[in-house]
């Protein structure tokens, strides 16, 4: 996925191969993918690789600001993921961005701008409406399928943790754009989710009870959730009435993710696992299973 000088090499793809024109808009028409890919191709002659800084780069006088996005995407096994992001766009007085030729969209990649490992954009370009003559609020989304089958696209484990964000501008009809990185940075993570169940139920006050569960995450490469492995997660409890949980202990999930514990039962109440999350793995806390002390 380097961003070399001569982007078509990326089948077509924009200054990162993961920043791609959606391919609905290469149906009919011109081609976006390669009028962009031959954009930018001229736009880097000369140059191995675009280079990392804060200011935009190319030929079209556009820069990008004030970039929002979530602090966190969580991506599934099945169910496509959107996340809306937000910049300001500044131009000269010689960008039309109500033309037809003008298109503008925000995507996310991991690593090294000039070498990254990975990339995702939208499904369509973003939204620009003018504030001014010459800024405009841009509105757009990051589009991510785990099912995706394309290799440019598609999902690995090790990819889970921080990505950040670019914006393209281009003029198709022109030939000209400009591309900024760096401008945020978000953590895509491997969906998480936990189990919890107290047993037995009901019991006699002072009695022990069994407390299991099980802490899995997306694989995005089988498209199944499986254990994540040693991990510290804690037993909480809440007693009926209350809105507040204490936590009674930590413990760490085994080599298959599974949990249990035990602990004495006193009063009515409601027990859950809470994990705190990682970078690559979202926190989640259980459902509380209610419990009768008699």
């Amino acid at each position: 996925m380097r961003i070399r000088a001569t982007v078509a090499a990326a089948s077509g793809a924009l200054a990162l191969s993961a920043l791609a024109v959606p391919a609905a808009h290469a149906d009919g028409g011109p081609s976006y993918r390669s009028e962009v890919a031959k954009v930018f191709a001229q736009q880097t002659s000369g140059k191995a690789a675009i280079s990392a800084t804060p200011a935009p780069e190319g030929d079209l006088g556009v820069s990008f600001s004030d970039f929002k996005i979530a602090k966190a995407i969580k991506v599934g096994t099945t169910a496509p993921v959107s996340a809306v992001v937000s910049y300001k766009l500044t131009y000269g007085a010689d960008v039309d961005i109500d033309a037809d030729s003008f298109l503008s969209f925000a995507g996310i990649y991991r690593g090294d701008p000039d070498d990254p490992s990975a990339g995702q954009g939208g499904d369509e370009p973003a939204t620009c409406v003018a504030t001014s003559a010459t800024t405009a609020t841009c509105k757009g989304a990051i589009d991510i399928d785990p099912t995706e089958l394309d290799p440019e696209f598609r999902l690995r484990n090790w990819q889970a943790g921080t990505w950040h964000a670019a914006a393209v501008a281009l003029d198709v009809k022109a030939e000209k754009s400009s591309t900024q990185f760096d401008l945020a940075t978000t953590l895509v993570q491997r969906n998480s989710r936990l189990t919890v169940n107290a047993a037995p139920e009901p019991v006699k006050k002072g009695r022990t009870l069994t407390v299991t569960g099980k802490l899995s995450r997306a694989n995005w490469e089988t498209r199944k959730y499986a254990g994540y492995t040693n991990q510290s997660v804690k037993l909480q409890f809440r007693k009926k009435g209350s809105s507040t949980y204490t936590t009674l202990k930590t413990i760490t999930s085994n080599s298959t993710g599974d949990l249990k514990t035990m602990t004495t039962a006193s009063v009515d109440g409601y027990y859950r696992f809470a994990f705190g999350g990682t970078t690559t793995t979202p926190a989640v806390n259980a459902t509380g299973d209610f419990v009768d002390v008699q």
